[in-house]
């Protein structure tokens, strides 16, 4: 005798077979980098650096803080 199953009972979703496109330690790690580039390039044109190197100087610091933040963030 199988006992009656309730009505909102539902069964859990399979997982996909598909992966992510991102993990969750790379999407922190990017968004990081993203913030110390933003922070970098901010301040140098705040200090009155031209606006083009202050976007290569804050590339410049996201490219350096993504080793960095990929090894301090486990």
């Amino acid at each position: 005798m199988t006992t009656p199953r309730h009505p909102e009972s539902r069964r859990p979703e399979p997982p996909s077979a598909e992966p992510p496109l991102l993990t969750l330690h790379a999407a922190v790690v990017l968004l990081g980098a993203l913030l110390v580039g933003l922070v970098a390039g901010g301040l140098s044109h705040l200090g009155g650096v031209p606006p083009a190197l202050a976007v290569l100087g804050g590339l410049g610091a996201a490219g350096a803080a993504v080793p960095v933040l990929r090894t301090l963030i486990r």
